[in-house]
């Protein structure tokens, strides 16, 4: 269905489909002489502006770099200082700067030194991409809880203060009827990832409306620094459709619509026309749900996912990473991943994120003892869930769908002791009854570290030296005594969502599938060695991110090659991709992400 009035509409948007090609550094009328990303990075760029338009958009500013070749090009001579900088000199200035800045940032003594990072970091993203991710990449470690949780949780709650200047797109209920020309506005002509939010669920902080937008911006950041995907191709995008936060409602410098949310068919609408606009301009990109109320978590997940290149990370990348988590604390107790259906799970909160995890673990359990209907119900058996109620069991009046699988059986529970509603100290105890485990396992995953379910001083405190610990956002590992060292390891979904946003580009799959999920997790959970799993350590060291989405982007193709949903990408067809071995296929996962250098910068005029 063409959505053009008129042929003189369609010729325009031709026309500027074209121009765009050439401004993101490609001719339109010849190929590409290789598929990869990194070529790209590398082959001189067309640009349409020069002088101080070129300093002033952060996609194309190199700042002091700018070579005298490249200022005489552009018309940069006297613009800029005369010395020329190379980027490693640049990166130490900021950083000299960086440190300097982080006391003087802070507005007063309330202000924590964490947003005083992000304020800083943020001026360098909105002057140098490049040199942002040079130095995101560069220090990830230290400035993912910066650009993501926890930091990121704290910018959503404040963002209408701090927004300075506008990134990403944001879609209201006012523009119905009109996305599928705003997506127009958007200047790259190629997009290959949107992380999309209604900002109804932000972290564990609730409805923050129009402010959560700074979550998919976060996201972002990690697609492009771990996964590398380029920075030119990826989009945040805010839905607002109201918020239910009766502050915000009030407050005078709000920045979205101050009015209750949509809901119903209405909401629907919305959300419809947003996933055809956005599928119509960019139809192989892929759309990330992020932090969506669990009321509509699951049902736009349903809704779109057999249709259309998109995933819920709350629903699917929590799961995956939890499964990793869990599969690593089956190996720490010296058994091997195949003793995993015997594992009894006591799950703390039905939200998306819960339930997520719940059906996810429950399909790896059944996988493992047969992958048939017995086993299926055999594996649901191994689970306790309990919600803000209590413990839920068939007696719950007015359950939600999604949780009335897990509900366990009443004439069961009180053979146990058990009754519909017991606490969750009640529901540990019992399924900790008769346990042989000799180290058990407590995840705390909620975010950011303020919503954290309990510390890992706490539990190691508690339950002793032995137990396996994760949570949501970092935490410091807990000096045990006697040079013992009680690992706090991070669960994030920064494992993994980046490694299956990339896998299902490079794969050209139509859909993200469970099989790809799972082997996402499966990767991950094998990605540590029996020597650190024995300690304890059961994820690995942020500081190895861009390896681990490489792995995993590496098992995502290959499962969706098996299941014969890879298609390819540019000139790497499903042919030929299914003649690359494993190596290979890293090989091409590592030779398509995006590494932050400056290109050489060619100006024609339009």
């Amino acid at each position: 269905m063409s959505n053009f009035n008129s042929p003189i509409r369609l010729s325009s948007s031709l026309i500027k489909h074209l121009k765009y090609r050439v401004r993101m550094g490609s001719n339109p009328l010849l190929p590409h002489s290789r598929p990869f990303t990194t070529t790209e990075g590398h082959r001189p760029i067309i640009v349409h502006k020069r002088s101080l338009d070129i300093l002033h958009d952060p996609w194309f500013n190199k700042g002091t770099s700018f070579s005298f070749t490249e200022r005489d090009r552009l018309d940069l001579r006297g613009l800029l200082p005369p010395n020329v900088m190379s980027t490693e000199q640049q990166i130490e200035r900021f950083m000299v700067d960086l440190k300097r800045l982080e006391e003087q940032a802070r507005d007063g003594p309330s202000d924590p030194n964490a947003l005083a990072k992000w304020r800083i970091l943020n001026r360098l993203h909105d002057r140098n991409e490049t040199m942002y991710y040079k130095v995101l990449i560069a220090n990830i470690e230290e400035y993912a809880p910066i650009v993501y949780t926890p930091t990121v949780g704290l910018v959503c709650q404040n963002y209408s203060g701090l927004f300075r200047r506008p990134r990403g797109m944001y879609f209201s209920a006012e523009d119905r009827g009109e996305m599928m020309s705003m997506v127009y506005n958007w200047p790259a002509d190629q997009v290959d990832m949107i992380v999309v939010t209604d900002g109804s669920r932000i972290l564990g902080l609730g409805d923050l409306g129009v402010q959560g937008i700074g979550i998919a911006i976060g996201k972002l950041d990690l697609y492009v620094a771990a996964a590398g995907i380029n920075p030119q191709r990826v989009l945040p995008v805010m839905i607002d459709v109201g918020t239910n936060n009766e502050k915000l409602l009030k407050d005078p410098l709000y920045l979205g619509l101050q009015r209750h949310r949509l809901d119903g068919d209405e909401y629907l609408a919305v959300i419809d026309e947003f996933m055809e606009a956005v599928f119509t301009r960019w139809p192989h990109v892929i759309v990330q749900f992020e932090d969506f109320q669990s009321k509509w978590a699951f049902k736009l997940l349903q809704r779109y996912r057999n249709t259309y290149r998109m995933f819920n990370d709350d629903v699917q990348g929590t799961a995956g990473v939890a499964i990793a988590g869990l599969l690593g604390a089956v190996r720490a107790q010296g058994r091997p991943m195949i003793d995993f259906p015997k594992q009894k799970i006591v799950v703390a909160g039905a939200g998306s994120a819960g339930i997520g995890v719940l059906n996810a673990t429950r399909k790896t359990m059944a996988r493992m003892l047969g992958n048939n209907e017995h086993a299926f119900q055999s594996a649901g058996r191994q689970f306790w869930v309990v919600d803000a109620k209590g413990l839920i069991t068939e007696e719950r009046e007015d359950l939600d769908p999604e949780a009335r699988p897990f509900a366990r059986n009443v004439k069961e529970i009180h053979r146990q002791g058990l009754r519909e509603g017991a606490s969750l100290v009640e529901v540990v105890l019992e399924a900790l009854r008769g346990s042989t485990s000799t180290r058990p396992a407590i995840f705390a995953m909620s975010n950011p570290t303020t919503n954290a379910e309990c510390t890992p001083e706490e539990a190691f405190s508690i339950v002793g030296d032995n137990v396996v610990f994760a949570s949501g956002s970092p935490f410091k590992d807990v000096d045990l005594g006697n040079g013992h060292i009680g690992h706090c390891n991070q669960g994030n979904n920064m494992y993994l969502f980046p490694g299956i946003g990339l896998g299902t580009l490079l794969s050209g799959s139509r859909i993200v599938s469970d099989g790809m999920l799972q082997a996402a997790a499966e990767c991950l959970a094998a990605y540590m060695t029996d020597e650190e799993v024995l300690k304890g350590v059961i994820y690995p060291s942020i500081s190895s991110i861009r390896d681990i989405t490489k792995q995993v982007a590496a098992a995502v193709i290959k499962e969706a090659i098996e299941e014969d949903l890879a298609e390819g990408y540019r000139e790497m067809d499903s042919r030929e991709l299914r003649k690359l071995s494993q190596e290979e296929i890293k090989e091409y996962v590592l030779n398509s992400m995006w590494s932050p250098e400056y290109p050489t910068l060619v100006y024609r005029k339009e």
